[in-house]
């Protein structure tokens, strides 16, 4: 055999596999269908711009350890995710905070903000909440509802709100302080010059081939490697036998624009339904760039099908049995399945890092 593992896909689980096990003096072949590595955390570099192109990806986590290894690559900057929402042209800050319930009903004390929330909850009068229309509104009464919650929600799941499972909104955190941090975790940021940096370097000295499609030549690629580790979709490595398991899609439309600051911020969030687009990205303001033009993104939900980019998975009833028959077929097979599309759950950046961290341990220690 010529190599010890064969990587497919060269997304940040993938990367960080290669690098322990390189680390371990194991070798390893990455191969990925798309014609950059990185997976959807690569940048492309437009007008001095990184321009997250699958989407806006701002690291953060709470684990020291998770942050000092990804500093060990890249240094990362101070980046505060910070975004705003613009609702028919009324713009409010996100998260829910002292400063939204200011812009909402001109309140300047906790206790007043509390008090006009409570009312509207005891308005809406919702014991039992039957979907996610009613956990919200029984959480949040119906402004912050209305403006801030329903049309983007309904245009992430392309269904309507009193369609939508309560559960998907176990609690809508209220911030009774003037903070417009999104995250509460303690370190964040973004790598100084982009996502590649941190992934050319977990990649450094391993072989790498673009645009190779695994599925095409699936025996033959399996056969260079002592073992094959799996970040791609499960139920294709096993041809659906089990059904397809569902996904929720993106669609980007990227633009350069001939001016300095079109928007004054990273991220800009459109509430009302009748926009299209759940978000306008400002790639720029990720890494307070002072270029000449600018690039904005506009972030269209859509439907998966087979030939669009999975992003979401649908943690539903049906699609989580037959996930776990899936799981329980992978358990049989000498092979490593990690990441987002293998495991089936929605993954931050730090979290996609941590499984395949602790994988290696599990497998090197």
């Amino acid at each position: 055999m010529k190599y010890d593992y064969l990587i497919v896909g060269a997304g940040l689980f993938g990367a960080v596999f290669a690098h322990e096990a390189k680390k371990k003096g194991k070798k390893c072949l990455i191969i990925d269908k798309r014609p950059h590595l990185g997976g959807n955390v690569y940048c492309e570099e437009v007008e001095g711009i990184n321009v997250h192109k699958y989407g806006a990806h701002i690291f953060h986590t709470n684990d020291k350890t998770i942050w000092d290894y990804v500093n060990g690559f890249v240094e990362f900057n101070r980046y505060t995710n910070s975004p705003v929402a613009n609702y028919k042209n009324e713009l409010y800050n996100l998260p829910f905070n002292m400063n939204t319930f200011y812009q909402l009903w001109k309140v300047k004390t906790p206790e007043e903000a509390k008090a006009v929330i409570a009312e509207q909850v005891r308005e809406v009068g919702v014991k039992n909440p039957k979907n996610l229309e009613e956990q919200a509104l029984s959480l949040v009464g119906k402004d912050i509802y209305k403006k801030l919650i329903k049309g983007y929600t309904e245009k992430q799941w392309g269904r309507k709100a009193t369609e939508l499972p309560a559960f998907i909104i176990k609690r809508l955190p209220l911030r009774f302080t003037f903070d417009n941090n999104y995250f509460n975790d303690k370190y964040q940021g973004i790598p100084i010059g982009g996502y590649n940096k941190l992934v050319n370097g977990l990649l450094d000295g391993i072989e790498t081939r673009l645009e190779v499609d695994f599925f095409k030549d699936k025996t033959e690629l399996m056969s260079l490697a002592n073992q094959v580790v799996f970040t791609g979709k499960i139920d294709e490595f096993y041809d659906y036998r089990y059904g397809k398991l569902e996904y929720r899609s993106l669609d980007f439309k990227h633009e350069t624009l001939d001016m300095e600051n079109y928007q004054g911020n990273a991220v800009v969030n459109y509430t009302a339904s009748e926009i299209p687009y759940t978000r306008i990205l400002e790639h720029k303001h990720f890494e307070f760039g002072t270029q000449k033009k600018t690039v904005i993104t506009k972030e269209y939900p859509t439907e998966w099908s087979g030939n669009k980019e999975p992003y979401y998975p649908i943690n539903d009833t049906r699609n989580n049995e037959i996930f776990t028959k899936y799981k329980a077929l992978s358990e049989q097979d000498n092979i490593i399945f990690g990441g987002r599309l293998a495991e089936y759950k929605y993954y931050d950046m730090h979290q996609v890092i941590a499984s395949a961290l602790a994988k290696c341990k599990k497998i090197f220690n």
